[in-house]
This record gives structure tokens, C-alpha cells and sequence, in this order.
């Protein structure tokens, strides 16, 4: 499957069991699985095709892992509560921090104690560009850089307008704090009108500039002038985030958040949380 991926783009083109052409909607009919795993491209419109596939996998009683942060930034409480009704699991540890495991370390830390407060930096491209900025670039040159090693896709709007980062804390909020948010309930800034000047005042005050998304009163995403000791003073496409609790302080998971092989550690790791429930029911 895996060399027919690479030599031909598309496993359904393998020449045994590949199907072009075929309906994802028709093969959750016709075949007798049990989880459903969504790794379809984000969009944060409508979150299509994923909200559709993840819905109908749902209906039918199907397990679901998925990666695709769009249908959860605008309908995750509503799936959630789909889960719940079909008395089947939905997972998405991969949709925050790739394969970094901010929602386990995250469940840790609420054990015994309440989390009142999540920030983050959670999008691995913008803290490259405003870290390649700190290093002299002007905005467009550490963008296009972006995109040379890959950290960057071609349209990144999503990353620079704070977008990505605002899908993360609706799932964080939602899944961590209880929080029945959507996109619509953040407050979003980007990255595209951070200059070099104010980078460099910033560096001058022993401070430094993040794009950080926090949870308190409210959902709020923006470039957010923080200590250069500052655990989230994290440089280059690494991602870190810190739960604040109720009586044992500050918590803060930082790594890479993004990458092929993060990501599919993050959908094997759902996967056998949702097998070891599935043992647990049994016994």
C-alpha cells in the first residue's frame, strides 16, 4: 500500500484492492469495520468532506480517530454528543500538537486538580517565521523560507491569520475545560501585521513576541509580547503549551508539534486507547 501511495499517489489505485472512483460514503456501507480513521485536509468553512464522513461513521456506529481539526472547530460539541448518544468513541489527540500528547498530559495534570487556564503555542509555522524575524528577516522573507523546508504550505493563510491556531484552543477548550465553544466564539488575530520594528522593541525589553491562543473568561488568539524566560519562548516550528491548575501551579508540555510521523503516532496512540476501552467494556 505504501509503494503504491508513493509511485502512484493514491492506494486506491493498487492494482488488487485499489477502487478509484469510489464514494467514501458507499465503502462505510458496504464494509464491516469498526473504526473509521479521517486524515482528510483541513478546511475550516464547512470542515467538508471530513464533518460528513466523521457524522455518517458515527450514525452507523462506528469508532472514529481523526486528525482533521475542521469539523471539530465548528461542531465538536455536537459530535461529541453524536459520540456519546451511538455509545462510540470519537478521538483526535492528533488535531493538537501533531504527535505531541497535549491531551493526555493535559488529562494528567486535571487529576486531583482543576485546570482554570490553557495558553499555547500551537502552530509551528508562525513561531518559525516571528523566530526567523527575531534572527533579522523581514515577514515575507522568513514566510517564503517557511515554505521552502515545508513548514509553510502554499496558502498559509490559515497559520499567519491565527486560524489554526484558533481551531486548536476550541478543541482544548472543549475537550480540557468543558467549554461547548465553536471558531465563531474566538477572538482571532494573525501574524501578517507584526513588523521587525515591533519584534525588535520587544528584544530590546528582554521580551519577545508569540503567537499565543489562550483559554480563561474567554477564547482569544493574538501575537502576544511574553518574557524571553517564558517557558512558551519557544524558537523555530517547535510548539508548547502550559495549563494552568487550580492548586498545583503550572503544567507545560512543549515539542514538535507537526510532521507525517508525529501525526501517525497520534492516530496509533487513539487507536489503542480505543482498543484497550473496548477490552475494559468486555471485561
Amino acid at each position: 500500500m505504501i509503494k503504491t501511495k508513493k509511485r502512484n499517489g493514491s492506494i486506491s489505485l493498487h492494482a488488487e484492492y485499489g477502487r478509484p472512483g469510489v464514494n467514501v460514503l458507499d465503502l462505510l456501507d458496504e464494509l464491516d469495520i469498526d473504526v473509521l480513521v479521517d486524515a482528510t485536509p483541513t478546511n475550516l468553512i464547512d470542515g467538508e468532506p471530513s464533518y460528513t464522513y466523521i457524522r455518517k461513521a458515527l450514525v452507523s456506529r462506528l469508532h472514529v480517530v481523526t486528525v482533521n481539526k475542521g469539523p471539530l472547530a465548528l461542531a465538536l460539541p455536537a459530535l461529541k454528543e453524536l459520540a456519546q448518544h451511538k455509545d462510540v468513541i470519537l478521538k483526535f489527540s492528533g488535531s493538537v500538537g501533531g504527535g505531541l500528547p497535549v491531551i493526555e498530559f493535559a488529562r494528567q495534570c486535571a487529576r486531583g486538580d482543576k485546570i482554570v487556564k490553557i495558553e499555547g503555542v500551537l502552530n509551528g509555522t508562525t513561531n518559525y517565521i516571528i523566530s526567523r524575524m527575531e534572527d533579522g528577516l523581514e515577514f515575507d522573507v522568513a514566510l517564503r523560507e517557511a515554505k521552502e523546508k515545508g513548514y509553510a504550505e502554499k496558502d498559509p493563510s490559515l497559520d499567519i491569520k491565527g486560524l489554526d491556531t484558533a481551531a486548536k484552543l476550541v478543541i482544548l477548550a472543549n475537550e480540557i475545560l468543558g467549554i461547548k465553544a465553536t471558531l465563531i466564539n474566538v477572538s482571532i488575530k494573525g501574524i501578517e501585521k507584526l513588523s521587525r520594528k515591533e519584534i525588535n522593541e520587544a528584544i530590546r525589553d528582554g521580551e519577545t513576541y508569540r503567537l499565543i491562543g489562550r483559554v480563561d473568561s474567554g477564547l482569544e488568539v493574538k501575537p502576544t509580547r511574553i518574557r524571553r524566560e517564558d517557558p512558551l519562548a519557544i524558537r523555530y516550528s517547535m510548539n508548547a503549551v502550559s495549563f494552568t491548575t487550580m492548586n498545583s501551579g503550572v503544567h507545560v508540555i512543549l515539542g514538535r508539534g507537526a510532521g507525517g510521523r508525529e501525526t501517525a503516532t497520534a492516530i496509533l496512540r487513539d487507536l489503542i486507547e480505543i482498543k484497550k476501552k473496548l477490552i475494559e467494556v468486555k471485561i
